[in-house]
């Protein structure tokens, strides 16, 4: 446990950032090759780049990447053919197999339903004003205004996990524990692996943040609800929620909690400093988001559309099917290259540019069908948060003269790692 609670929260985020690849390479180059000349291929493109697989190491499973938008839609809606259970195999192993996103049918639907009310719009603005603005504005932002420089992904890193954990239910007055666990929730991230010299120590290590963070949510639980359970946090809400005329005991709320954990800061994180990034290089659309703050939800939506931070998906064959005239045996994997479908020319005029007056039309960043990411509807609202702070508080903020400009990279969990700015 030692070596686990020695690992630095920035550390950590650096370190899945560099397990995930793709600093040396132009992706985007190759998707436009790919969706021209090949696509659909019988082949695991991201383990060729070096991505570890989230569903677990099985060279036998035959794999199948997928790069245009009207394919990928088929798959990710398409739950009953195209099925997401082999994740718990994977990554959902660290959570003793109970991960939403490596559950099908039934028992997905179910666990959603009962999730699903917490996630909704009105619960998630009753958050806006009375947790996330005060925690952004007042903890992070105000702070750094005399500095009148910055690096935002300093703020990026910090502000998310302090929101979500907040939302969650962890106590407010220990931030170094709240940081500490964050650390915990990217350790597990890092557990997939290629390299199999580094797989074993991972893969432990990974273990030994899952059951610390199971140690640590679980103690949250027992005090929430000895304390009655009666507020408007993630936890109490969890403890109140019926199932089937059951509640969900202190192990249930423990697991489904911890699940979310590792990407519900990350990817947050990694989407502030793409938007900030695609906003910051283009002045004079900064200058109009800046005037009209109804923009501010376009421009996320957009970077999300361009630079996703989960640039692929991946589901498995039910059975034997066809896809745009290939056949997928049963039993195979299907990778959707996400951030190649969210510039189909085929679907989206101008694929390439970052246009937030663009007419809106489905894209994947969040997923899509049945597993469509339960918490983006928190993670959109922090980023309006997080970037209308940012506009009100540091005046003219522009990109550094001085300093490397940012650089959006990553074959996964992409993003920009600095994004250097000054203000007046």
């Amino acid at each position: 446990m030692t070596v686990i609670k020695s690992v630095s929260l920035e550390s950590a985020y650096s370190g899945v950032a560099d397990n995930y690849r793709g600093e040396d390479v132009d992706l985007h180059a190759i998707y436009r090759d790919m969706r021209r000349n090949s696509p659909i291929i019988a082949e695991n493109f991201m383990g060729r780049l070096g991505v570890p697989n989230i569903a677990g190491l099985d060279a036998n499973r035959p794999t199948f990447t997928v790069f245009k938008y009207k394919e990928v839609m088929a798959v990710l809606r398409d739950a009953a053919n195209y099925t997401s259970g082999f994740i718990a195999e994977g990554l959902g192993s660290f959570f003793d197999g109970l991960i939403l996103t490596g559950m099908d049918g039934d028992a997905h639907k179910k666990a959603r339903a009962l999730l699903q009310p917490i996630f909704m719009p009105e619960v998630v603005n009753s958050w806006r004003d009375t947790k996330m603005a005060p925690i952004v504005r007042e903890e992070f932002l105000q702070p750094l205004v005399a500095h009148k420089k910055a690096d935002l992904m300093d703020f990026g890193l910090l502000f998310p996990i302090r929101v979500i954990y907040a939302l969650i239910g962890f106590p407010d007055n220990d931030p170094e524990k709240v940081k500490q666990y964050a650390a915990w929730a990217l350790a597990i991230l890092a557990g997939p692996q290629v390299d199999a010299e580094k797989a074993a120590q991972a893969r432990q290590a990974a273990m030994e943040a899952a059951k610390a963070l199971y140690d640590a949510t679980h103690a949250a639980v027992v005090e929430v609800r000895r304390n009655g359970a009666a507020g408007d946090d993630l936890i109490s809400r969890l403890i109140r929620a019926e199932s089937d005329g059951r509640r969900f005991d202190d192990h249930e709320v423990t697991t489904f909690v911890r699940s979310l954990l590792p990407a519900a800061a990350e990817t947050t994180t990694r989407t502030f400093g793409t938007t900030m990034t695609l906003l910051l290089e283009r002045p004079e659309l900064l200058a109009r988001v800046r005037a009209d703050r109804s923009l501010v939800p376009k421009a996320i939506d957009e970077a999300i559309r361009l630079e996703p931070v989960a640039t692929f998906k991946v589901r498995q064959a039910a059975q034997d099917l066809e896809l745009a005239g290939v056949a997928i045996p049963k039993g195979a994997m299907v990778q959707c290259i996400v951030s190649s479908a969210n510039r189909d020319e085929e679907a989206f005029e101008r694929s390439e540019e970052f246009d937030i007056d663009r007419k809106p039309k489905p894209s994947f960043g969040f997923g899509f069908g049945p597993h469509m990411c339960i918490g983006q509807f928190i993670a959109k609202t922090e980023l309006q948060v997080a970037i209308n702070g940012v506009l009100d508080l540091m005046p003219n903020v522009r990109l550094d003269p001085e300093q490397a400009p940012p650089r959006i990279t990553g074959a996964q969990l992409r993003g920009p790692k600095h994004v250097h700015v000054i203000w007046d």
